[in-house]
């Protein structure tokens, strides 16, 4: 059973999960959550339907009532989860991977993440030991729960007067397409705005830059001030700028300070992973927000904000947090709030290109992912021959390494759930950043076989 990850259940469908095991996650949910009472979701993968059906047997065979959302961005998900007090909830879905994976994504009261560490390697346990999974007495019973009007509703709450802007969408014939129009209207250009769980145009995961190059003649052909992009279940969102320049994520979490500190004069905790660029706390302490650097992933990132009671944050694979949403994430949310900023900043005058230029400082290596069988070796040697070399003004320890010095830093750490290092570096120019990426390239591939 290789679907079992730090952040969710997620695989090949029929090579690492199959219905038979979809129904036994959905049979023990109401024991690990202690609930009688499941909200379900799906998106439009070709098996999601499949599982749904296993899923909700298992759940009811339990004595567990369902209360089945249909069709759904795993955002909206979170949103009635925590809007009606459910103390527990699944999405089926893979997010942004392609169309032969499919997954399920668990939370706990008030959208609170369930991850590996706090009870999914217990399903995981119950399921490969066998426990009996003995038939409720009562069978639970299935309602079907429609809330989407009430959704769009609380979104359009932030919406602003994009009257002024071109905007080019693409859906990625994901779950977007359930509410874009609703939300943005028909004047904007759409593409792939079909939901289409074969993904016939391009894989749902924007990060991957094959994938926004649609998006990127979108903008350059009707001359749009921006262009956004979700992934396939629309909790994460990603943008290119009038020049169809993709902008890291990352960045966007400075650019929403221009609506939660200008706007609304929030300032406060703001929350970042552990790979975000330097620019990002240094533009926002400028505009008196303090940044925490926290771990990657939804499993972390939703938990701290909670716990720091951070106004938003966000993550660079486009994830973006926010106190008003339960602390969770919401591609459509953030879109909304880019928007409205990008929408201000074009009434005074200036683009969205120029309002990056104000924020992005520094040359970036992207994420760069190495084949390395002893992980924790090649990290440990990563760090002891920088530190070698030059005295760091920060370190963290959480998630790999993050070290800092002053004109550069770097983050190594390692795949939750393949061979993997991922390594992102930042200098101050390019040719320092190109010396240490070579640097890193020479150790791993000499002392420890690392292949690109």
């Amino acid at each position: 059973m290789g679907a079992f990850h730090a952040y969710d259940i997620r695989g090949i469908y029929n090579e690492d999960f199959d219905k038979e095991i979809a129904y036994k996650v959905g049979y023990f949910i109401p024991r690990l959550l202690n609930t009688d009472k499941v909200l379900v979701g799906r998106d439009c993968r070709l098996s999601s339907d499949e599982i749904h059906d296993y899923l909700i047997e298992g759940l009811t065979d339990a004595g567990a009532d369902v209360y089945d959302l249909g069709l759904s961005t795993t955002p909206m998900v979170y949103f009635a989860t925590a809007t009606y007090g459910f103390k527990a909830s699944v999405q089926i879905t893979a997010s942004h991977n392609s169309k032969q994976y499919n997954g399920m994504k668990v939370s706990r009261e008030n959208a609170l993440p369930v991850g590996y560490d706090n009870g999914l390697s217990q399903i995981k346990d119950w399921i490969d030991t066998n426990e009996p999974m003995p038939k409720s007495d009562k069978k639970g019973e299935v309602y079907q729960k429609e809330i989407k009007q009430e959704y769009v509703d609380f979104l359009l709450k932030y919406k602003g007067d994009y009257s002024n802007l071109n905007i080019s969408f693409d859906l990625s014939n994901g779950m977007a397409s359930l509410f874009a129009r609703q939300l943005f209207g028909d004047k904007p250009h759409y593409i792939y705005d079909t939901m289409d769980g074969s993904f016939p145009n391009h894989e749902p995961n924007p990060l991957v830059q094959k994938n926004v190059q649609a998006l990127k003649e979108l903008v350059q052909k009707n001359k749009s001030d921006i262009g956004v992009i979700y992934d396939g279940d629309a909790d994460r969102v990603m943008f290119v700028d009038e020049n169809s320049r993709f902008i890291s994520p990352d960045l966007i979490i400075a650019l929403l300070a221009h609506y939660f500190v200008d706007e609304r004069h929030l300032s406060g905790l703001v929350l970042q992973d552990i790979r975000s660029s330097k620019a990002v706390p240094e533009y926002l302490s400028k505009m008196n927000c303090k940044v925490e650097t926290w771990k990657v992933g939804r499993a972390n990132a939703a938990i701290k904000l909670r716990e720091i009671d951070g106004v938003w944050g966000g993550e660079l694979a486009g994830h973006y947090y926010f106190r008003d949403f339960f602390y969770s994430d919401s591609g459509l949310l953030a879109s909304i709030l880019v928007l409205r900023v990008v929408s201000n900043l074009k009434a005074q005058g200036i683009s969205l290109s120029q309002a990056m230029s104000e924020i992005e400082k520094y040359q970036n290596s992207g994420e760069i992912n190495f084949r390395v069988e002893d992980k924790q070796g090649a990290m440990e040697a990563i760090k002891a021959h920088f530190l070698s070399k030059e005295e760091p003004t920060s370190i963290m320890d959480f998630d790999g390494y993050r070290v800092e010095f002053e004109q550069w830093w770097f983050n190594i750490r390692p795949s939750n759930t393949e061979p993997y290092l991922r390594f992102i570096c930042e200098a101050s120019s390019k040719d320092l950043l190109e010396n240490k990426i070579n640097e890193t390239k020479e150790i791993l591939f000499s002392q420890f076989n690392a292949s690109m």
